[in-house]
């Protein structure tokens, strides 16, 4: 479906990490804005580090899928070690933001296998300073985890923008 929320597991039916369900409101995403989230995730391995993270991002031009290139560490970038930005994000020691505290969900690595759950919770979408065209429009992204070479998770998200 063109313009609407999609989310698919894209990796091998042995990948450790699965999604089991995601759901995003508003659609389209507005930014700024409040954004509902919901999300379930099952995991057979823990996930440690290094953690590789790489992303595809493309955007919809008509008929055509563009990738767009990794400008500042955003669109389609590898992060070599995901781990090392969350403990940048937030210092090992402190406590895990909400809500993902309230629903003992880990904000560091290593993460352990296990069933993690987050009920619809609200999130603040800041105003970001994006050229209009990186805002507005229909999105494709393709996220693959992967630890010493081995796929632990593969994501795909199809979302809309506007802002």
């Amino acid at each position: 479906q063109v313009g609407g929320f999609a989310w698919e597991n894209c990796g091998d039916k042995t990948n450790p990490v699965v999604l089991q369900s995601l759901s995003v409101a508003p659609d389209p995403i507005s930014i700024p804005g409040s954004l509902r989230i919901s999300a379930a995730v099952s995991s057979s391995k823990t996930m440690a580090s290094p953690l590789k993270a790489v992303l595809v991002v493309e955007k919809a031009l008509g008929d055509l899928w563009i990738q767009l290139p990794c400008i500042d560490q955003l669109g389609s970038c590898t992060y070599n070690d995901v781990c090392t930005i969350l403990d940048n994000l937030i210092p090992p020691g402190t406590t895990c933001p909400e809500p993902l505290l309230t629903y003992g969900i880990p904000c560091h690595c290593p993460f352990k296998a296990g069933s993690y759950s987050l009920p619809a919770s609200d999130f603040d979408l800041p105003e970001v300073e994006l050229p209009t065209w990186m805002t507005n429009g229909n999105y494709r992204v393709r996220a693959a985890v992967s630890n010493g070479g081995e796929e632990l998770a593969c994501v795909k998200l199809a979302f809309s923008l506007q802002s």
